[in-house]
């Protein structure tokens, strides 16, 4: 890079703001961006590549606090990878969400007095679309706003034509391979949306609910009965057993037997199973098979009748008693009321909290429903998802992650992927009019006359193809030759299990397919190389995050109040492989402030001509230059350890502290002095001081890019940091000497400012002092660096010492003397101690007294009396050290 001249710099300062206002610059600058075209991916650029999709965000939703996160650290990656000379695919995209989209177009149409059946499906679907096509996608332009660097060109939805015909062909292949069937199992089911859900759309909480104990068998005690507990009391219209425990001596004589059941009718057998706990309740439970998963279990270990007495919409149905065509909620009460009647209800309305799963959408609680559903059979799939961990074809970060994926893939059960919706991928199953099955591929039709199947497929099915589909698989692109397998994926530790399992186990399923090993040697590809596993987002006190406790905030916001680089600074040094982070207010404060910092050091460099250039021979720079140049050595080549490592705090923390305690603090302070000395000495400080900084910005760009941006442009006249190279080592060796003279000149002045402020002088009042043993400590060079700094002046002929203090520095003593008389508003400094005494005072006789109150001292912990034991004595120390500085001023 060729350097400007300095009036150069001098005028670029002149260019930029007086202040940093990042609401009047980011919009201009990302448009910048995209215009351009940084963002594109190139697959014939030669290039090595790098790749990441982004976990596509559900068409209806808005940018959270988890995705302002899980952006932020994609984004720093990638923007990383791209100046260091990549060919960087970021490719986005969004989610078609069938339940949440569905939903929110029924609502539109229910605030018209409509519904859906009113449209029928097809035209429906086209409302859908309109929606989509208007309302969806608000997630765009905030990511806009976020900073998002992806290739806009690229943009998908897993609705598209390409993604649906990807669909269509994996679901044909596992078909034709029996990994897809169609069985009636239990599932989540929700009344509202009258659908099954998977678990992830299921939130549990603590309900506290009716725990009511019910007797079945005879209500005579000679003869044979057997009492239960139950929470769901209605459920016992489906009841087809009542288990106990083999081992329960309780009930050994009645295993085997029947009882009678109290509305049926019907004799229900006694079984027993290891499943039933004998410590809980009575040691006995009733076995409802269709609307329990854990009596589902029973129910198929025993051979139980499992009828379904709920209809869709969660109403009783087919149990032939005067419950039928009742809501679930309204049985229970009319149950529990009839069985009180005839003296069935042993134990009435106890109260019982315990965990409900409620639907994440309609917000009702969800019912285990036996549904006949279709369904992939996952262990040969999960298995090969699980090998492909255990062989270190993916590597997950933290490793600390991996026993918890390796316990889900190898405990997986099948998966439930039919959805009672419109709106979605539709099963490409056709039944025909004598009961024939066919599953058709993308360039197949059915006969005439054949209806295809209703439902349309879970959500996470198609977004499960995403690594490859987005890239155009089936047909073989040079997208897919470039840049699957895709290099990491990031997203949080809590949908390892839901999302992450899915893509492995879809892309091992296809990882021998020609299109993907093409020019790869034929061998299998995994979907992505890497999987980085952040932790979530919680509030400053640890909570997590939540509407109920009104702890959430909005990125939008932050971003407005203080920047999206603030934002993403505060999200990206808070992030650790696998651990949450605490975020709020002060931590967005204190980022806008290291911004600030940033353009207000980098602007006080161009106005001393600050440049970016070929550093001077190195024997003509001073200690001061050598060292931050060496620092700069060090701190680079920590960041690109942690980045790599994705240890994106730890990046962020070497970066912070380089730039603001020692770039900004110490070195630009120490320039003032070098920028004084001659013109040769302050053209070579430009030259330092400006290299370091492009340094400093660049390093910083990924994950700071706006305010980046701005500066660096200022400072280098290039075209863009987006596109700058990635700093590089510079390969000299570290100048410990150089090191040691600017740690001890750092010391001496450190010492000097505290004995200042111990003595009662004002930060900037100047006094005169005498340094001796600077020579000895090796720090000859830094006297006037010392005295500009620690605000210390020529003693002149009138010098008297009045206050002296000795610092030990590596190679010797240095004594300063300071001639205090005059700089000192002796008044104002006697009242400020006398109050600082009141207070130490104070605290030395509350802890004077409780230490010699002997009954306290029989009753407290011995931790707490050595506290306040510590207390008195730096109490004391404090009177003392006030009425010694006192003494001294009456002397005076």
């Amino acid at each position: 890079m060729t350097s400007a001249a300095p009036d150069n710099s001098r005028n670029r300062a002149d260019a930029l703001p007086k202040s940093w206002n990042p609401g009047e610059v980011e919009a201009d600058l990302y448009e910048g961006w995209v215009a351009a075209g940084y963002f594109g991916a190139d697959a014939s650029s030669g290039k090595p590549a790098y790749s990441i999709v982004l976990p596509p965000p559900n068409v209806t939703g808005t940018l959270h606090m988890g995705h302002a996160l899980d952006h932020t650290l994609m984004d720093t990656l990638t923007r990383r990878k791209r100046m260091q000379g990549y060919e960087v695919l970021w490719l986005p995209g969004m989610d078609h969400a069938g339940i949440a989209t569905q939903s929110v177009v029924e609502k539109q149409l229910a605030a018209d007095g409509k519904t859906k059946e009113e449209f029928g499906r097809e035209l429906f679907i086209d409302k859908v679309w309109d929606w989509k096509r208007e309302s969806g996608g608000a997630i765009q332009w905030q990511m806009r706003a976020l900073g998002d660097g992806v290739d806009w060109s690229r943009d998908r939805f897993t609705m598209d034509d390409t993604l649906s015909r990807a669909v269509r062909t994996i679901f044909k292949r596992m078909f034709d391979a029996g990994l897809i069937y169609r069985a009636e199992r239990l599932v989540n089911w929700s009344p509202v949306l009258k659908t099954g859900i998977s678990d992830l759309e299921v939130d549990y909480k603590d309900v506290e609910g009716e725990l009511v104990s019910l007797r079945y068998g005879s209500l005579d005690d000679s003869e044979p009965h057997v009492v239960v507990a139950t929470t769901r009391v209605e459920t016992m219209l489906g009841d087809t057993a009542v288990a106990v425990h083999p081992d329960d001596p309780r009930y050994a004589a009645m295993i085997g037997t029947t009882v009678y059941h109290p509305i049926t009718g019907s004799q229900i057998p006694i079984i027993a199973d290891d499943y039933v706990d004998p410590e809980f309740g009575t040691g006995a439970v009733k076995i409802t098979p269709a609307h329990d998963p854990n009596d589902f279990e029973m129910g198929l270990r025993h051979n139980l009748p499992m009828p379904t007495i709920m209809d869709e919409g969660g109403r009783i149905t087919g149990t032939g008693t005067e419950f039928d065509g009742m809501d679930r909620f309204e049985a229970r009460v009319k149950v529990r009321e009839r069985l009180a009647a005839e003296g069935r209800v042993v134990t009435e309305k106890r109260p019982y909290v315990h965990s409900v799963g409620h639907s994440e959408r309609s917000g009702e609680p969800i019912e285990p429903r036996l549904s006949m559903q279709w369904w992939v059979k996952v262990e040969s799939l999960a298995k090969a998802a699980g090998d492909a961990v255990r062989d270190g074809d993916v590597k997950i970060h933290p490793a600390s992650q991996e026993p918890r994926w390796f316990d889900w893939v190898d405990n997986m059960h099948d998966w439930c992927i039919s959805r009672q919706l419109w709106w979605g991928h539709r099963i490409p199953i056709w039944y025909g009019p004598e009961g024939e099955i066919v599953c058709l591929g993308p360039d197949e039709e059915a006969p005439e006359g054949w209806v295809q199947d209703p439902d349309v497929l879970d959500t996470w099915f198609s977004s499960g193809l995403w690594p490859f589909s987005t890239m155009g698989w089936p047909e073989a692109t040079p997208e897919l030759a470039e840049f699957y397998p895709t290099s990491v994926l990031v997203t949080g530790y809590d949908i390892l299990f839901f999302w992450v399992a899915r893509m492995m186990m879809f892309g091992m399923f296809v990882s021998d397919d020609p299109v993907l090993t093409v020019g790869k040697g034929g061998q299998k590809q995994v979907p992505f190389e890497d999987v980085f596993l952040h932790g979530l987002i919680r509030d400053q006190h640890g909570k997590k995050m939540s509407k109920s406790r009104g702890n959430g905030i909005d990125p939008l916001d932050w971003i407005t109040s203080y920047g999206a680089d603030a934002l993403r600074f505060t999200l990206a040094r808070g992030a650790q492989p696998g651990g949450d982070l605490s975020v709020g207010e002060p931590h967005a404060l204190a980022s806008r402030s290291f911004v600030t910092k940033l353009f207000n050091a980098t602007k006080f460099a161009l106005m001393n001509g600050a440049r970016s250039g070929e550093l001077p021979p190195r024997e003509t720079l001073t200690d001061t230059d050598r060292w931050i140049v060496d620092r700069l050595d060090e701190v680079r080549a920590e960041v690109d350890a942690a980045f790599d490592a994705y240890e994106f705090g730890k990046a962020c923390e070497a970066l912070y502290h380089f730039a603001w305690d020692e770039l900004c603090d110490w070195y630009l302070e120490l320039s003032k002095v070098q920028f004084a000395e001659s013109d040769a000495r302050a053209e070579s400080t430009a030259v330092v001081l400006g290299t370091v900084l492009d340094a400093v910005l660049r390093l910083l760009h990924p994950v700071i890019p706006f305010v980046t941006e701005t500066l660096w442009k200022a400072l280098t006249g290039g075209e863009s940091v987006v596109v700058a190279p990635w700093p590089a080592a510079s390969g000299v060796v570290t100048d410990a000497v150089a090191a040691q003279r600017v740690a001890d000149a750092q010391r001496l002045i450190t010492e000097i400012r505290r004995f200042r402020s111990d003595q009662g002088l004002a930060d900037k009042q100047k006094v005169k002092a005498t340094l001796v043993g600077l020579d000895e400590a090796g720090l000859a060079g830094f006297a006037a660096p010392v005295a500009n700094l620690a605000r210390l002046t020529e003693p002149g002929e009138d010098f008297a010492t009045t206050a002296e203090v000795q610092v030990r520095l590596s190679g010797a003593t240095v004594t300063v003397q300071l001639d205090t008389s005059g700089a000192i508003d002796l008044v104002a400094e006697r009242r400020r101690l006398e109050k600082d005494l009141a207070v130490a005072q104070k605290d030395l006789d509350q802890t004077t007294a409780k230490l010699g109150n002997a009954e306290f001292l029989a009753k407290a912990p011995q931790q707490v009396v050595d506290k306040i034991t510590g207390r008195r004595d730096v109490a004391a120390a404090e009177v003392a050290r006030i009425g010694a500085r006192l003494a001294e001023l009456s002397a005076k």
